[in-house]
């Protein structure tokens, strides 16, 4: 097991006091915060320079915490959640609980259980879910890789994990799909 004790504790810390945290995850290296704190969500914006009436993705570390933060999922949604191959960023309607301003202006969120080990042990110790969004300046390219971040990014940040800063494996964007009212997935971003 690769210990990665310490960036836990420290994200921990620097999410309950409003930070944002560069880190891991289980696609690209993200901006994250507590998910909960609309403070730390404008925050996020502000270092991303990005529109607000975009919305962000949130990170979940099991899919039954889909229920605590959408009205009326499919009754199946965890097994379909449970059965992806890939990391997928499903699009729901009628979000619950999260900040104002993670979700779209329809009120829907965008939520990913994620696999990462990293991301699950800091949500489940966090117990909340955080934001993840690509770590770069709105409209600039999505650094896969911690060597590609823009320097403005990694100083603008509470905290900068270390695990995997080394790490040179490139892994795609999620699939990005839409569950519809009737339980259907439409395909957004392949």
């Amino acid at each position: 097991m690769v210990d990665f004790e310490e960036d836990i504790k420290n994200c921990v810390q620097t999410l309950l006091a409003g930070g944002t945290i560069l880190y891991p995850t289980d696609t690209v290296w993200g901006l994250g915060c507590d998910a909960l704190n609309p403070a730390a969500v404008a925050k996020v914006f502000a270092l991303k320079d990005r529109p607000a009436e975009k919305s962000m993705i949130v990170l979940l570390a099991d899919a039954r915490e889909i229920l605590q933060y959408v009205a009326a999922p499919p009754p199946d949604i965890i097994a379909i959640v449970e059965s992806f191959e890939r990391p997928t960023t499903v699009i729901y309607e009628n979000a619950l609980e999260l900040a104002e301003n993670v979700l779209n202006a329809d009120g829907s969120v965008a939520i990913r259980v994620t696999t990462d080990p990293f991301c699950k042990a800091l949500i489940k110790r966090l117990r909340r879910p955080i934001v993840s969004t690509s770590a770069n300046i709105s409209g600039t390219s999505t650094p896969a890789i911690y060597s590609r971040i823009n320097p403005y990014i990694i100083t603008g940040a509470d905290y900068v994990v270390r695990y995997r800063q080394d790490d040179e494996v490139i892994r795609r964007p999620s699939l990005l799909v839409r569950m519809t009212d009737e339980g259907d997935m439409v395909v957004l971003r392949g």
